[in-house]
């Protein structure tokens, strides 16, 4: 194990799968406090991918300006990570990643854009996050199996569904497209579908790793 290294992560990245890319002292999606309890044992670096949003209070940005004041490297990306760096890379934060780079830009600007319910047992996902949701319909409309309208239309469903509700069945069931196209679509999600939070998660282990 890399001594030095804490990662939060859960839903976004299985530990068990994080390890094949870094081996590091993993711990749950972070919360209030935990990065304060971190720092009691000295890490180097600390990994914020995924952390808690509803359940219990998020973690505080004064918790990561902390860290970053006693000289250690902090790295965000995917999910809590990624809105935490976009609101702190100012102050050293790093943030990488597509989910980083569309709060920096404006184009996302709500946790509840990467939200989701998931058992806490397997870290299995119970919903879809809304990036992921549009990210890949998007990508569906650039390979015209749906219109302009029907990105808008369903982008705006997805948008409407509180987040612990929010599936593809869902938004697809709530959304009046023709049911050739609606066939087309869900064959393109089961087969090409990607999950971006998944793979920011990556980014972020793999930064993390270059660093080291």
């Amino acid at each position: 194990m890399e001594k030095g290294v804490i990662i939060f992560t859960g839903p976004s990245l299985h530990q068990d799968e994080a390890k094949k890319i870094l081996d590091a002292d993993y711990r749950p999606p972070v919360g209030r406090n935990d990065v304060l309890i971190a720092l009691r044992d000295k890490p180097d670096i600390i990994g914020i991918i995924d952390g808690v949003f509803h359940q219990k209070p998020a973690v505080a940005h004064k918790e990561i300006l902390l860290a970053l004041d006693q000289g250690v490297i902090v790295v965000g990306g995917s999910s809590m990570g990624a809105l935490r760096a976009s609101e702190l890379d100012d102050f050293g934060m790093i943030g990488v990643g597509k989910v980083y780079e569309a709060y920096k830009n404006g184009e996302i600007e709500s946790d509840d854009d990467v939200a989701v319910v998931f058992n806490p047992q397997t870290s299995e996902l119970l919903s879809e996050p809304l990036v992921n949701m549009s990210y890949n319909f998007q990508r569906a409309c650039e390979m015209g199996i749906i219109s302009q309208d029907e990105l808008q239309n369903l982008n705006k469903t997805a948008k409407s569904i509180y987040y612990p509700k929010r599936t593809y069945k869902k938004v697809l069931e709530d959304n009046d497209i023709d049911i050739t196209q609606k066939n087309k679509l869900i064959k393109f999600l089961e087969q090409k579908g990607k999950d971006v939070k998944r793979e920011d998660a990556k980014l972020v282990l793999k930064h993390i790793k270059s660093l080291l």
